[in-house]
This record gives C-alpha cells, structure tokens and sequence, in this order.
C-alpha cells in the first residue's frame, strides 16, 4: 500500500506525534550530559536536576516582596491578556466579518482599510500604545488585538463571499432579508472558520503577548523570561518555554475538540 493512502488510527498517530518530541528531549539529555562533562557549571544546557530545583521556588515558595507563587502568578497574568485579546478579536472577527462577507458595498468599501491595518507590523505599533495607553494591562491587549484581529477579518470575510451564490439567492427567494441572511445562512457556516482562524492566531498572539510583556511589565511569562535572561538562567527559562508551548497545545487541542463537538458537519463523516 502507498504512503498517500495509509490511515492511521488514534493511538498509532499518538504514538508518531510523540516519536520526535522524544528524540529531541533524548538529544538534549545527551548534549546537556555531554557539555557538564566538560564544564559542571555550564549554564547553557541545564540538567533536568537543575531546571526541578529552579522551578520549585517559582513554584511553590511565596516570593518575599508579592508574597505570591511567582510561576502561577506569571500564567494567570499571561492567559488573562491572551484570553481577553482573542476574545475582542474573534468577537471583532465575527461581527465585522460577516458584514464583509455578506455585504459587497461595505466590503468595497472597508477591505482596503482591513487589509492596510492587517500588513502592518504590530510590533511597530507598540510605541504607539504605550503612549496612547500607558504601560498598564489595555497597551498589552491592545497589541494581540491589532496584530491577529485585521487577519482574522479578512480570513472569515473571505469564506463568507464565497459562500455559493445559489444558497443566497434561494434564502432571498424565500423573502430573506441581508440580516436573516447573516444570521441564517452565513453565520452557521462561518463558525467552524472562525475557530480555525483562532487557532492560525495563537501562534501570532502568544509572539505579541511575550514582545509586549518583555517591554513593559511587572508580571507574566514573558515579563519572567527576559527578567531572569540576564542572569543566564536557562534552568528557568526553558521549563517556561516548555509551559508555554504546553499552554499551546492545550488551547488548540481545545479549540479542535470545540469545532468537532459543535460542528461535526465540517470535519467529514470521519470525525
């Protein structure tokens, strides 16, 4: 049987998908061993021993001056602003979205302003928001906002024009009005979409997320990172790398159950 046509069941594909995560942990055991051989104080590639002993102060030690377990204190900041910035953006995505899609005057005329805001580097725009906003939690939401919102738009008002015509005329032969025609015809089929594009911006938000918290923060994930950097703790910021993609991965596996769950129609007969 040829590759293109094999089928992999779920606890082969678990199997496969951990095989290289594996090797990569197994390769950096052997480096970091390697380079400790050499050099027992190398900082570089910090022994597992080494990252649990660091960790256990973030983790379950109070800090002196906040009196707050740093670790958990950092995660909560970091997935309040994540959490309220790809809330405003798939609310922001769905409503302006669907007027897009469904509207060709409004799409006319708004697309190019989309499409500017969207080519943007946000990054460059973080000047801007700290002197618009201030340093405070708005400047930091406002930079996931601009950078994934505008690209979020233009994904799901693109789906939405493209909707076959013949669904659109047939809602407008049964007296449809532009409103019932979103609600009815295109929101349904906009959802699952929308849940794709939230999960095409998490990669994107998180970059934002960390960029802002470095700049100007007293708290957080990212805030943490570049704090311990300069000391060249690599005991405590691969473990936060590694929680940070963990984060990840369970916000998007989420995601993937949601979309399966609420719509099954849009994932084949397979799922």
């Amino acid at each position: 049987m040829r590759w293109v046509n094999r089928r992999i069941g779920r606890g082969n594909s678990i199997l496969l998908g951990a095989l290289p995560i594996a090797l990569l942990v197994l390769l950096y055991l052997v480096a970091a061993a390697s380079r400790h051989a050499d050099n027992p104080n190398d900082k570089i590639l910090p022994m597992p021993g080494a990252m649990a002993e660091a960790m256990s102060a973030l983790l379950f030690q109070p800090d002196q001056l906040s009196g707050k377990l740093l670790f958990w204190a950092d995660t909560f900041a970091s997935l309040q602003r994540l959490g309220i910035g790809l809330g405003i953006s798939t609310l922001s995505a769905l409503l302006v979205g669907l007027v897009l899609g469904v509207l060709p005057p409004v799409r006319a005329t708004f697309s190019p302003l989309v499409t500017g805001i969207a080519v943007i580097p946000p990054i460059a725009l973080l000047p801007i928001l700290f002197i618009a906003f201030g340093l405070g939690e708005t400047a930091k939401v406002a930079l996931i906002v601009i950078g994934i919102a505008p690209f979020m738009i233009r994904d799901l008002a693109g789906h939405v024009a493209a909707l076959p015509k013949e669904q659109i005329i047939k809602a407008q032969t049964l007296g449809a009005s532009s409103w019932q025609l979103m609600l009815r015809v295109a929101l349904p089929q906009a959802m699952p979409r929308l849940i794709q594009a939230v999960r095409l911006s998490l990669g994107p938000a998180w970059v934002f997320l960390i960029s802002a918290e470095a700049i100007a923060s007293d708290i957080g994930l990212g805030y943490r990172i570049f704090l311990v950097r300069r000391y060249l703790s690599m005991d405590i910021i691969l473990p936060y790398v590694a929680w940070i993609a963990l984060l990840a991965v369970a916000i998007d596996f989420l995601l993937v159950w949601s979309s399966r769950r609420l719509f099954r129609w849009a994932h084949g007969a397979s799922h």
